[in-house]
């Protein structure tokens, strides 16, 4: 074993076959910890949110914290009520990316796509980067060092996700709901302390710099509508549940939403009951913290409890990411590599890119939260609306039972979200979230370039009008004279001159495909004894989803049964026209020749065709 192979087993744990793939699925407790913890998290801040934005108003303003929370709530179940719809209808996970693209057409399920991308890049970044400054305020000597802990985090949640979907809902529950049992502990004692007359009164004036008026009201409103960012992950995650997949994700959706709302709202009516305003240096929720349990162990464990589901509210983003690129790189708008799942069943290339993007935000904008807020939300956004405008189209083609009250009500979710988003985007543009607005349609041209790129490949190695081919059965003219192993990837152009090559060559020639779980192999033997009759084409099985090491041992087997014979050892590759597109393709070849040339005994080939 080498020293990587022995790191990476000890770091991320032992490859697991593709059979377990039923038992890594999360239990309905555990999706509300993996999927839920943005959502829930947004708890920590999404009050005061609001309350920063009403107190230019003065105090006076403040009274508005709570009809605004009440309208968010009612947003929320909209919401809810949406995607509860969305899963039942697309069981097999329909996240905002699927619903536009099938119901509104490519363009908008790209942008919704592209949208809920850019939006998790930022989740982490945002939480991360939050979670460190509560750190770095109780610890002021680690300040030096935020950007640092950012990386750091980053890497423990990367390296916590990699070890698999199971593995890390176990670590994840606990934090997540010591968090929801500390905040229910302290809605609960503000409340009785409130109807027993324990509160002390706040009569501190704060002089109002604005007036109050519907555009003021609406800011206040977008701001508190972080409170929804990370609702739509249940939905994007729906195959990560235990089967009956949809239902259980339906069942924990509408959980996540009941407990998000008496959260929210719970805080909200203490911040207004107890006169909380915002305070340099302290959080709203630190504020209720100390007035209702004093400064004992239990209001240190609430800011150990937030401090902890505000790093962890970045795993929704590691849990859904991987996934929405599944879905994008399976269409061909993303490098295939992240539709490939890895050793421990997840979707591994999709994880370790999401922490790249992060890291470089990260260090981009040192680790400051204030920096990275403006830009927050507006993909989330993007994404509701076109999702739900996506529903309406829906039920208005279908026209099932119930029809139009659905689709009012995905209708009405659609224009809130809308609104939401126009004041998100016009109240924070300067202040950065142009840069998303740019992003945008920028990661919608990236798409539509890859996507180009693909068909370009797809048309010149096809095999499509190719005439059937016939061959008289080959004849050995001296046993073992000169064998030949043809690794067979897709059937394509490539590979029909890599046969070719063989037969020039070789006497015995044996043609061997991989198949880790994905392929049609009744088609592929069909397709072969048209094109490659007099050559047998093997089909080996890879329960643990590896190419390269099926081949080897296959490899090293056949050069047994042909003692003293120099076997070689044919891997057709295509040559793309630019060496950045490359990347766009997996470098199985690359390694597959490096584990395959070990040997010296044997001659390994590369049929190159240039495209």
């Amino acid at each position: 074993m080498s020293f990587y192979s022995g790191l990476k087993r000890v770091l991320v744990g032992e490859s697991l076959p593709t059979s377990a793939h039923a038992e890594e699925r999360l239990s309905n407790a555990e999706a509300l910890a993996v999927l839920s913890s943005d959502a829930l998290s947004s708890v920590a801040y999404a009050t005061e949110e609001i309350l920063l934005v009403l107190i230019a108003a003065g105090t006076a303003a403040l009274t508005w914290s709570l009809p605004i929370a009440v309208a968010i709530i009612a947003l929320l179940a909209v919401v809810i009520l949406s995607y509860r719809q969305t899963i039942r209808a697309y069981p097999n996970g329909g996240g905002s990316y699927i619903v536009a693209r099938e119901n509104l057409g490519l363009y908008p399920g790209l942008v919704a796509g592209g949208s809920l991308m850019i939006d998790y890049i930022l989740t982490v970044t945002v939480s991360v980067s939050a979670g460190t400054a509560a750190l770095t305020s109780a610890v002021p000597g680690l300040q030096r060092y935020t950007v640092e802990l950012c990386l750091v985090f980053v890497f423990l949640l990367t390296l916590a996700n990699l070890r698999g979907v199971r593995e890390s809902g176990r670590l994840f529950m606990i934090p997540t709901y010591t968090f929801v049992v500390t905040i229910f502990l302290l809605i609960g004692l503000g409340l009785y302390q409130q109807a027993t007359g324990q509160i002390s009164q706040n009569d501190t004036l704060i002089e109002a710099k604005e007036s109050i008026n519907l555009f003021f009201i609406l800011r206040a409103f977008s701001a508190g509508c972080t409170a929804l960012t990370g609702v739509e992950a249940i939905s994007d995650g729906v195959l990560a549940f235990k089967p009956p997949e949809w239902k259980n994700a339906r069942l924990t959706l509408l959980y996540m939403g009941v407990i998000l709302g008496f959260m929210f709202l719970g805080i909200t009516y203490l911040a207004h009951a107890y006169h909380i305003a915002p305070e340099e240096g302290q959080t709203v929720v630190s504020l209720l913290g100390r007035q209702i349990l004093g400064n004992g162990p239990i209001y240190y464990l609430l800011q150990v409890a937030t401090l902890l589901i505000l790093l962890l509210a970045a795993n929704t983003s590691f849990a859904d990411f991987p996934r929405l690129c599944y879905f994008l790189a399976r269409d061909g708008y993303l490098p295939r590599q992240l539709s490939i799942l890895g050793d421990r069943l997840v979707y591994s290339n999709g994880i370790i890119f999401l922490s790249v993007c992060a890291a470089i935000l990260i260090v981009i904008f040192r680790g400051q939260v204030n920096a990275v807020i403006p830009l927050y939300a507006v993909g989330v956004f993007t994404s509701f609306t076109l999702s739900q405008a996506g529903m309406v189209r829906r039920w208005y083609q279908e026209r099932t039972s119930g029809w139009q009250a659905s689709a009012a009500m995905n209708g009405l979710g659609a224009i809130a979200t809308l609104v939401v988003l126009g004041v998100i985007v016009s109240t924070k543009f300067k202040g950065g979230a142009w840069l998303v607005v740019v992003a945008i349609p920028l990661v919608v041209g990236i798409f539509l370039a890859i996507h180009r790129h693909y068909e370009y490949v797809a048309q010149r190695l096809s095999i499509q009008g190719i005439a059937p081919r016939s061959y008289i059965p080959r004849l050995r003219t001296q046993e073992g004279t000169h064998p030949a192993v043809v690794v067979v990837g897709q059937l394509n152009r490539g590979t029909l001159e890599a046969i070719d090559y063989a037969r020039s060559i070789a006497d015995e020639i044996v043609a061997i495909h991989v198949d880790i779980g994905s392929t049609d192999r009744e088609k592929l033997q069909q397709r072969w004894q048209q094109l490659g009759a007099d050559i047998p084409l093997i089909i080996l099985d890879s329960p643990y989803r590896s190419v390269v090491s099926p081949i080897v041992d296959f490899v090293t087997d056949f050069e047994d049964r042909h003692p003293n014979v120099l076997s070689t050892i044919i891997i057709p590759a295509f040559v793309t026209r630019n060496w950045w597109e490359s990347i766009l393709h997996n470098q199985t070849t690359f390694f597959l020749k490096a584990s395959l040339r070990a040997k010296k005994s044997r001659v390994v080939t590369t049929v190159r065709y240039f495209l």
